[in-house]
């Protein structure tokens, strides 16, 4: 025995973990970039200032919430987590939103839904959606001014004159924020069927393009090539993101079927809002998901039902936010009764 110590013997697991909380942060990140990209090129640097804002706060908030309650520093400021909540969050933003509603949303996220539910990993909702929700529900106003595609837009603004109106309201003279504002595709459907105009009367309007919206249909390309990415390198699982697009592509095409001038078609519902950047980088966040194999399956599904629903019925153009929310109240409930069966257990065993 003490010639096997002198050895340097140690005890398992012989295999070092390939995977961290930081290496997996920057993986989805890195997933992120093509969209994010695509995004700024179509609607200026708003993004990216939106990203900055949401970023800095989050970190400096992370780091407050660490110092009150004692908690080591460097292993959750260097784990990216609250980069990742800023993104997802700032992405969810108007390009043009004033500065402080990131500030306030992100003090939301990280104080609110992460630290007061005990941190990483303890959180009941995600962050970055909580947040969402609440800077939508609150400010409604600030939340309701997008501006037009590259593609349509009658005036392209610079660095600084972005920057300008974000920290100002103040834009370049001769020039107001209803020349580069437009109705969302989904928001513009949602207002001519409730001005009782047909879904094909509007369909060839200036902000659809051949899959969705202008824009918004690139950019929504650009994050499934990064959900393909993060499904590519075993991140995430093909369950949630195939079950939350196919049950809105089912239920869009019914609905349309039905009734064609009053719902639009399905390629509308994935290209036109938010349901591929949900369905990759936001339903399947690890601590808020189910776990199982069919939980997820259902859980993916029910997102994707409640998004359309919220879409087609409700108050808001769109509803993946909200559909996120809701179905992760479902998730202790999906996880335990659809555990899958121990291996070598039969069936007139379980109980």
């Amino acid at each position: 025995m003490a010639q096997m110590r002198n050895t340097g013997i140690i005890s398992s697991p012989f295999i070092p973990a390939g995977n961290s909380v930081a290496r997996v942060m920057l993986t989805v990140i890195l997933a992120l970039v093509p969209g994010i990209a695509a995004y700024a090129y179509m609607y200026g640097w708003g993004v990216v200032l939106n990203i900055v804002i949401a970023g800095a706060s989050g970190w400096v908030f992370e780091l407050a919430m660490l110092l009150l309650l004692s908690r080591p520093l460097k292993p959750f400021i260097l784990d990216f987590s609250a980069l990742l909540t800023a993104i997802l969050f700032a992405l969810a933003l108007p390009p043009l939103v004033s500065w402080w509603v990131p500030v306030v949303g992100m003090f939301f996220a990280i104080v609110v839904a992460k630290h007061l539910y005990g941190g990483l990993g303890y959180n009941a909702f995600n962050p970055a959606m909580a947040a969402y929700a609440v800077i939508l529900v609150s400010f409604p106003r600030e939340m309701s001014i997008w501006i037009s595609p590259y593609e349509i837009a009658p005036v392209h603004l610079g660095f600084l004159e972005t920057a300008n109106y974000v920290f100002t309201h103040r834009l370049p003279e001769l020039l107001n924020i209803d020349v580069l504002s437009t109705a969302t595709p989904l928001d513009y459907l949602r207002t001519e069927v409730r001005l009782h105009h047909g879904i094909h009367d509007t369909s060839h309007a200036a902000v659809f393009g051949m899959l969705g919206g202008k824009g918004m249909e690139w950019v929504n390309l650009c994050f499934l090539a990064g959900g393909l990415f993060l499904y590519y390198r075993k991140i995430i699982s093909w369950h949630i993101p195939v079950a939350l697009l196919l049950s809105l592509f089912v239920i869009s095409s019914f609905f349309h079927l039905l009734s064609p001038d009053r719902y639009a078609g399905s390629l509308i519902h994935i290209f036109g809002g938010a349901g591929i950047l949900g369905a990759f980088f936001i339903a399947t966040d690890p601590v808020t998901a189910a776990t199982t194999p069919l939980g997820k399956i259902i859980y993916g599904a029910g997102i994707g039902i409640i998004t359309y629903a919220i879409r087609a019925w409700g108050g808001y153009p769109d509803g993946v936010a909200f559909a996120v929310i809701l179905m992760g109240l479902t998730v202790p409930l999906l996880d335990q009764y659809t555990q899958p069966r121990v291996y070598g257990q039969s069936r007139r065993n379980e109980t």
